[in-house]
Order: C-alpha cells, then sequence, then structure tokens
C-alpha cells in the first residue's frame, strides 16, 4: 500500500499542474479555431487557391495535435485514478506495477506537453532549416561538422522530423565544409532554435598521426522556414543570382545541368545555396524563403523595420563563442555552456539525445536566467 499511497499522492499535485497546462496551451482557443477552420474547410470554393488551403489544412493539423495531445494526457490522468481506486477496493497488489508503469508514462507525457507550452513564439511551430559550417582547422574542423550534421539528423528522426537536404559541400578530405537542411515537423524550430551558436569539439585527431589532442569549431545556424508570403520585401536590385550545378550528397541526381542557385543579398551580404531540387525554379524558391528567414532572424533581433537598414551580424567560428563543447579526450563530457547542463554519454549525445540540453534551455530562458559559464 505504501507504493500505491504515494502514486496517489503524487498524482493528486497534478490536477493544478494540468489546468494550468491548458491554459498555457491555449486549448480552449485551439477549440474554437479548429471550428472555425473546419467550417472554412467545407465551403465549396475552399479548393479554388490551392496556396492557402493547404495553409489552412495544416493549421488545422497542428491545433488537432495541440487539442488531442492535451487530452490523452488528462485521459492518462483520469485512467490513473481510476486504476487507483479499484486497487484500494480490491486490494490487489498485481496491479501496483501496471499502474506504476503508466504514472511513469504519464509523468513523461506531462513533461513534454509543458515543454510544448514554453514555445510560444510567433515562428515555434515551423519547420527549421539548419545550416551547417566549419571553423578554421581544414579537415579536422570540416569533419567535426559532418559530426553535427549527423548528431542532428539523428535527433531529427527520434522525433518523426522529415529531413530534406538543401545543400551540401564536401570538405577537401573528410566532412564537410557547409551543408544547409530543411527538418520538416510541428515545432521543429521552437525546438531546435536553442541548438544555434558555434559548438566545440576537444579530441584526440584521426588526422593527426601523432595521436595529438585538438579542438575543433563548427557552426550551426537555425532559422524558422517561412511562407511566401511572409512579411519581408525583397528588391530585385538587392540580390545577385548565380547558378552552378549541384554536387555533393543529394546532389548527384541533379548535376547534369546548373540547377542549382546562389542567392546574395547585396546589403547584407547573406548568402543562401539551394541544389536539392531537378528544377532550377524550385531551387530558387526554396532559397529566397532561406533568405527571407534569415532576414526576418536579423529584423527581430535587431528591433529594425526596414530591409534596407539591416546589417549582418556574423558570430566568429572560435574561441570564447561557443555554446556547447564535446570533450572525447581526456573525459567524456558534453556541456552546455548558457545552462551548465551536462551529459557525461557522449555517444547518446553525437547519436542525437538532445532533449535534456534543449528542455534545460528553454526553462533557462523562460526563468529569464543568465547564461552560465
Amino acid at each position: 500500500m505504501i507504493i500505491l499511497d504515494e502514486i496517489k499522492m503524487a498524482l493528486s499535485s497534478k490536477e493544478e499542474q494540468l489546468q494550468n497546462l491548458k491554459k498555457a496551451l491555449g486549448v480552449e482557443a485551439a477549440e474554437k479555431k479548429l471550428a472555425e477552420l473546419n467550417s472554412a474547410s467545407e465551403a465549396p470554393d475552399f479548393w479554388d487557391d490551392l496556396e492557402t488551403s493547404q495553409k489552412v489544412l495544416k493549421e488545422i493539423k497542428n491545433l488537432k495535435n495541440t487539442i488531442e495531445g492535451y487530452a490523452a494526457l488528462y485521459t492518462s490522468y483520469e485512467d490513473l485514478l481510476t486504476m487507483i481506486e479499484l486497487a484500494e477496493e480490491e486490494a490487489d497488489e498485481s496491479l501496483y506495477a501496471d499502474i506504476q508503469k503508466e504514472y511513469d508514462a504519464f509523468e513523461a507525457a506531462l513533461s513534454e506537453e509543458s515543454l510544448k507550452a514554453l514555445l510560444s513564439g510567433e515562428y515555434d511551430q515551423c519547420n527549421a532549416i539548419l545550416t551547417f559550417h566549419a571553423g578554421a582547422g581544414g579537415t579536422e574542423a570540416q569533419d567535426w561538422a559532418e559530426m553535427l550534421y549527423r548528431m542532428y539528423t539523428r535527433y531529427a528522426q527520434r522525433h518523426d522530423f522529415k529531413i530534406t537536404v538543401l545543400d551540401y559541400l564536401d570538405g577537401e578530405e573528410a566532412g564537410i565544409k557547409s551543408a544547409t537542411i530543411q527538418i520538416e515537423g510541428q515545432y521543429a524550430y521552437g525546438y531546435l532554435k536553442s541548438e544555434m551558436g558555434v559548438h566545440r569539439l576537444v579530441r584526440c585527431s584521426p588526422f593527426d598521426s601523432s595521436g595529438r589532442r585538438h579542438t575543433s569549431f563548427a557552426s550551426l545556424e537555425v532559422v524558422p522556414e517561412l511562407e511566401n508570403d511572409a512579411d519581408i520585401e525583397i528588391l530585385d536590385d538587392d540580390i545577385r543570382v548565380d547558378t552552378y550545378r549541384a554536387s555533393g550528397a543529394g546532389g548527384q541526381h541533379v548535376n547534369k545541368t546548373s540547377s542549382a542557385i546562389r542567392i546574395t543579398h547585396l546589403p547584407t551580404g547573406i548568402v543562401v545555396t539551394c541544389q536539392n531540387e531537378r528544377s532550377q525554379h524550385k531551387n530558387r524558391d526554396m532559397a529566397m524563403k532561406m533568405l527571407k528567414s534569415k532576414l526576418l532572424q536579423i529584423k527581430e533581433r535587431e528591433h529594425l523595420e526596414k530591409i534596407e537598414d539591416i546589417k549582418g551580424d556574423m558570430m566568429q567560428i572560435g574561441w570564447g563563442s561557443q555554446i556547447r563543447s564535446y570533450v572525447f579526450m581526456p573525459y567524456t563530457l558534453a556541456k552546455d555552456h548558457r545552462t551548465g547542463h551536462e551529459n557525461g554519454n557522449i555517444n547518446a549525445v553525437m547519436d542525437g539525445d538532445l532533449d535534456a540540453f534543449i528542455t534545460a534551455y528553454l526553462i533557462h530562458k523562460q526563468n529569464g536566467g543568465a547564461d552560465a559559464e
């Protein structure tokens, strides 16, 4: 009975948390909005504008996910209460193991839904575009950039996100010089925005015949994927568009023609590239989306109103600017310098086990905390 009493007491404290979560997620507002959109989707002319209808369907899906996620959580809570009452009435200790298992699953789901409540930014539900750049250091840095590329694709796979390679530039001997991927899924940007910055690696380099310890840097840029009608004006005179033959991972199937696109935004110096699609037109559309996303990010950071006033703020990929360190030698540890969160299982981290780092960062920012040393 002691185990059952402990679970019952712990569960009773969750009622208020569930109600607060319902408000934080805006479940009632989501239900109202969903009803409106469902009604609109039944109109005879709904499919006349295919682009608009697709946006509506995407919003319907996101609203359903929010509503159903909370509903499933509350149902689990009520089912647990029923199971506890039944076990008490029948004094059936055989139910204790199942109750403990269900309670653990409920707590995990509650933590996940609570994390979503922290993602209230305007673009948090958007897809994410990730760009990797190797720092100075040649092959060692390029190999580290590819390791990060693998780590984030593994993270995306863990969360059932869709991954599309948009651009990929191989390193001279190994690794990558740069790469850009699109990660599609609800809250992809909300989760991954915390990963933007410089990442530092300490290890004995496999490219050093003397087996010396090396420190390498690579940067990750994360921007939300914006819709084409985003409120960002880009003048034709402000961009230079170059075409070239695609190459690298995901590009071999399109390298017979100059279908890859490179767009340079002249006022800021921002460069975006896309080589994923066979069609030059589709690559240009995606590249323009990427450019808009980057300009919007700078605009919001600088609190500016006009694109022509924006000046890019490029972070140095080196000492003093890293957000996280990954140490393979002389010990194993991944440490976030903003929150102080650590994980000694470096192999799990490199396999995409980043949830604890992301959660720690979101809670840290929610509480207005300063960066840790």
